[in-house]
């Protein structure tokens, strides 16, 4: 309990050190012309540009240095592979996703461990949240709540229907995908540790602008919980399929509905837990079709009935 409130006073110190330090653009953006909702989103979203850049900047350099040493881990993990993958997927980057696809299509991770990556994949939501210190405490229980998943169904899956894995050859296995922004995801170049991450923010930007400009719209012109009627039932399987989208910008706007109160958290984590980024595409790309379809199959359906039952338990 004690450090409970102790997070959440830090959190409220930083936000309220936050907004002391954005007040006079505030003040000078609410001057213009504008309708308030117009306002509130440009206001909203200026906020999340500097926590977004220092946090894209970390994960560049973190990725830049320790990607070729976690893919060559996995492709080594064996039986573990699949907590592993699921560990890894939890860290908000846009490539992992990507490289456990192209493993799988050449047979080096099981199926269980490529859907405990697919289901545990972060994205864009941490730093999302992260740059929102009055709701960074979801973070632990989206977190936590996406690895326990990913970790179970990977393994049962595995445990069903288990996958012949092919011999590991090193020259056989290099993996050069791009991620989002047309990097390499293990072969950039220390160039990129600025340059991608000023990419990714502004990027990450103009899709957070965009959806709030339109949720903003919505809330205030029209009668938004109409249209997401049925709540703990409907939105799960909405959101699950909204969640199969290879595009950054889904998990960006399920975590922004969440923060302004427009879905309920079992509707986020089914679109969470569907989202799997470019790995999806990738999949598609280089897989059997048959195959890449029953993966796409399971992960909505692990996705929808776990919203559901999120929904209904809290």
């Amino acid at each position: 309990m004690f450090n409970d409130l102790m997070l959440i006073s830090i959190l409220e110190k930083i936000n309220g050190l936050y907004e002391g330090i954005f007040s006079p653009l505030d003040s000078l953006i609410e001057k213009l012309p504008l309708a308030d909702w117009i306002i509130d989103a440009f206001c909203d979203s200026i906020h999340l540009l500097p926590f977004l850049f220092i946090i894209f900047v970390l994960i560049e350099i973190i990725e830049y240095y320790y990607a070729d040493k976690l893919n060559d881990f996995l492709k080594k993990t064996g039986k573990y592979g699949v907590t592993v993958g699921a560990l890894a997927a939890i860290f908000p980057q846009c490539g992992f996703s990507v490289i456990a696809s192209s493993l799988y299509s050449k047979r080096i991770i099981t199926r269980g461990c490529l859907i405990a990556v697919y289901l545990t994949t972060s994205d864009e939501t941490i730093p999302i949240l992260l740059a929102t210190p009055q709701k960074a405490y979801l973070i632990i229980p989206i977190v936590g709540i996406k690895l326990f998943i990913g970790i179970l169904m990977g393994y049962f899956i595995d445990f069903v229907h288990p996958t012949k894995l092919e011999i590991i050859e090193d020259k056989d296995t290099k993996v050069i995908e791009e991620g989002c922004c047309k990097h390499n995801i293990e072969h950039g170049s220390k160039r990129e540790l600025i340059i991608h991450p000023i990419m990714h923010t502004m990027n990450v930007f103009v899709f957070v602008l965009i959806i709030t400009l339109i949720l903003n719209y919505c809330l205030t012109n029209i009668a938004v919980t109409n249209l997401i009627s049925g709540g703990k039932f409907i939105q799960p399987v909405i959101a699950g399929f909204i969640g199969l989208i290879p595009n950054c910008a889904i998990s960006i706007g399920l975590t922004i509905m969440l923060i302004k109160g427009s879905i309920t958290f079992g509707g986020l984590m089914a679109g969470l837990l569907s989202n799997a980024g470019l790995g999806l595409l990738v999949l598609l790309k280089n897989n059997d079709f048959k195959d890449s379809l029953k993966i796409i199959f399971i992960l909505l359906l692990i996705s929808i009935i776990s919203g559901i039952a999120i929904n209904f338990f809290i």
